[in-house]
């Protein structure tokens, strides 16, 4: 295969970004498109090795899972080898478990599987994952799998029939990607049945330049490659973690690099550009570059509890480079060499790496992180606070939701129990409903928990408001639902995240609340128009305002827990203040702030209960404690006893 320069260069546009946009630079707010770009320069390069070889009778799968060994383990192991001195020295327990699970996943390349089940890709909590990255790796060696045996069981159909049993998968990979972005966005995220169409577009390229040659006309491979690289430029600084992803918006850099890989030829700007000697030098660090930059910086993160200045991220990502540079010099370079290292030798030293990180990672997830050998390391002091942030962290909301006697919660109407729910309303007349987000989970288990109430019934779930709908989403079937149990006369109580009523300057939401944010009057105005379509059936409908978030993971420092940072009060009182003003005093519902509720305060920790879960959402002593200390007074209840 004839070497390409522009790809090289057209890789380090694709790890740029993505470095960057994991040290949380703004700018780069769709940096994460940086792994798209790399999965269709893959589909291509391989596709097109791959191809020719079976055109020649010369194909071995041998000899090509030997090539992708070649190429993806040594570096992989040895940045992996180099994470562990310092996951023993700066990660948590209960981290250092979670990091062993990573070991193993990562060795048997089902690490997109691991993060998919643990969380989303653009939680807090995966900013602190060292080995978060190599889901991608997992993604291209499940379909590096598939593919070559693919191949080998349709090359004697032809090219017509590979092209068209190609395109069929590709367009329900496509399908799967939309839909999953929209319903299911973490399995769409990290797993290869929505992923795959996008190597698929580096396939097309390279059946189409095996059999046809780059378009002859120079201005139109001038304006294709512009256009090419101006799509990849523009999913970069448009796209962010509130993009639908991937969906049919991942055609956008990816249809880019499909263009630039057909039209960057000689002689056009961008093929000019990115043949650039220090660009193409990146490029060629680009894989050990992606290796390191995530665990520099989420070990950075651990060691600092998670406030890290931008200098320092700066330095981190330029640490990278120069990491990324030994690797490539003294790891892949050498490996890659056939004289030094011949096939034996590497399939040897990968099953060794493969076994040894898997029985580091079984031990460390048996053992929970070594914990007793840690504890035997903390005060008593530290052992306590240890203790309690144990108590009430790392478990699943769900698995914690209040139920008792007319004490009724569930995701939707159709998982209400109506027959209990039909009993209560004998029994007690009034329900008290309380609907909203993850938060509102929070706030129905405090309700539920509380002696104020009788009758409480919670319909919520995470990551659904009425400002951004959702196809499984419950205000739908929940407005449905309080109109017909209107002559109950229910009072519904609303509550969301407050964290979505404002962005960083790139409009991403949650953003820290150390820096600079800016008020969303649109999502407020959502909610207004919904409180007040509920109000209209001649409910009694009150919106709870948000309350002042942790805004820090317990988990980061298990042993000295922070106080409540005071920007996270400035931010979330403005917060209240603006809602305020932009409902006004003429709507059909009355709003009601937190803060009269129950006033948080900086102290985090009462009677040996941490009141915070994670960083936004209150543990389940914290709902307790609350409930116990509200000043129910505030809500005025028609359903109080």
């Amino acid at each position: 295969m004839k070497y390409r320069a522009e790809i090289d260069g057209l890789r380090a546009l694709a790890v740029l970004p993505v470095i960057l946009f994991h040290a949380g630079f703004e700018l780069f707010s769709g940096g994460f498109v940086g792994v798209d770009v790399f999965f269709v320069i893959s589909g291509y390069l391989i596709t097109t090795i791959i191809i020719s070889e079976m055109a020649e009778g010369k194909f071995s799968i041998v000899n090509f899972y030997e090539r992708r060994a070649r190429r993806i383990l040594p570096a992989l192991f040895f940045v992996m080898l180099m994470c562990l001195p310092f996951a023993w020295m700066w990660l948590t327990p209960n981290d250092l478990k979670d990091f062993g699970q990573s070991l193993v996943a990562v060795s048997t390349f089902s690490s997109n599987i691991l993060f998919w089940r643990e969380s989303g890709y653009f939680d807090t909590a995966a900013e602190v994952k060292p080995l978060l990255h190599t889901w991608s790796l997992a993604v291209e060696e499940q379909y590096y799998i598939l593919f070559p045996i693919f191949l080998m069981f349709t090359w004697r159909l032809g090219l017509k029939w590979i092209l068209i049993l190609l395109s069929m998968v590709f367009l329900v990979s496509l399908g799967i990607a939309q839909w999953g972005a929209y319903n299911s966005p973490s399995a769409a995220f990290f797993l290869l049945p929505a992923r795959g169409w996008e190597l698929l577009v580096g396939v097309f390229v390279a059946f189409y330049l095996k059999y046809n040659t780059h378009l002859k006309s120079h201005s139109l491979n001038q304006a294709l490659s512009l256009i090419g690289f101006g799509m990849i430029v523009y999913s970069i600084i448009s796209f962010d973690k509130n993009t639908a992803f991937p969906s049919l918006y991942a055609l956008i850099p990816t249809i880019g690099t499909g263009l630039l890989i057909l039209c960057a030829v000689p002689k056009t700007l961008i093929h000019k550009l990115l043949s650039l000697k220090f660009i193409v030098g990146i490029g060629l660090l680009s894989y050990s570059a992606y290796l390191w930059h995530q665990p520099l910086l989420a070990f950075a993160r651990h060691r600092l509890l998670g406030e890290v200045s931008d200098v320092i991220l700066m330095v981190l990502c330029v640490a990278s480079l120069a990491m990324a540079w030994f690797s490539w010099r003294f790891v892949e370079t050498p490996f890659r060499n056939r004289q030094r290292f011949n096939r034996t030798s590497i399939f040897r030293l990968s099953a060794v790496g493969i076994l040894m990180f898997s029985t580091i990672g079984l031990t460390l997830h048996f053992t929970n992180g070594l914990e007793r050998l840690w504890l035997l390391s903390y005060s008593m002091e530290e052992r306590r606070i240890y203790e309690i942030m144990k108590l009430n962290t790392d478990y699943d909301m769900y698995d914690r939701m209040y139920s008792s006697n007319c004490k009724l919660w569930a995701k939707d109407v159709s998982d209400l129990p109506i027959a209990e729910f039909d009993q209560c309303s004998d029994r007690f007349g009034r329900p008290l409903v309380v609907l909203g987000d993850s938060h509102a989970m929070n706030i129905y288990n405090i309700f539920a928990r509380s002696e104020a109430y009788d009758f409480v019934v919670g319909l919520s779930q995470g990551n659904c408001r009425p400002h951004t709908p959702k196809v499984d989403c419950h205000y739908n079937s929940s407005a449905d639902f309080l109109r017909d149990i209107a002559p109950l006369e229910p009072t519904i109580v609303y509550h969301q995240a407050g964290s979505y009523f404002f962005t960083d300057k790139n409009g991403n939401y949650q953003p820290s609340t150390n820096k600079e944010v800016f008020f969303d009057k649109n999502n407020v105005k959502k909610v207004d128009s919904y409180l007040n379509y509920l109000a209209d059936f001649g409910l009694d409908v009150i919106w709870l305002g948000a309350f002042t978030e942790y805004g820090i993971s317990p988990k980061l420092h298990p042993t000295q827990l922070k106080e409540v940072p005071r920007h996270s009060f400035r931010v979330f009182d403005q917060i209240d203040e603006s809602v305020i003003e932009t409902i006004g005093s003429g709507g059909s519902y009355k709003y009601v702030s937190f803060n009269d509720l129950y006033k948080i305060t900086e102290q985090v920790i009462f009677d040996d209960c941490l009141i915070w879960r994670d960083k936004d959402h209150f543990s389940t002593c914290g709902e307790k404690h609350i409930a116990q200390t509200a000043n129910w007074a505030a809500l005025l209840s028609h359903n109080r006893k």
